[in-house]
């Protein structure tokens, strides 16, 4: 892998920096910040049944929030 020169401002490396841990190169802490990660990436992280389990948690959780969204706006339309 070929490397590049470039100029930054002063302000500009401390903030990279202050963002850069111990065991990161800039290169590293350059890749971290601009990773645009695409969803399919993720794939194969959890087994299906835990995907689906998920799932079911994600739809539970929305349904519960649309159900308490509705009784609140119930109760101020009743004021």
């Amino acid at each position: 892998m070929g490397s590049k020169n470039i100029s930054i401002s002063d302000e500009a490396y401390l903030r990279l920096s202050e963002l850069k841990s111990r065991n990161e190169s800039f290169t590293d802490v350059i890749y971290r910040l601009t990773n645009r990660t695409n969803v399919l990436d993720l794939k194969g992280i959890i087994k299906e049944a835990e995907g689906k389990a998920l799932e079911k948690n994600i739809r539970n959780s929305r349904k519960l929030s649309k159900e308490r969204i509705d009784r609140i706006a119930a109760e101020l339309n009743g004021l």
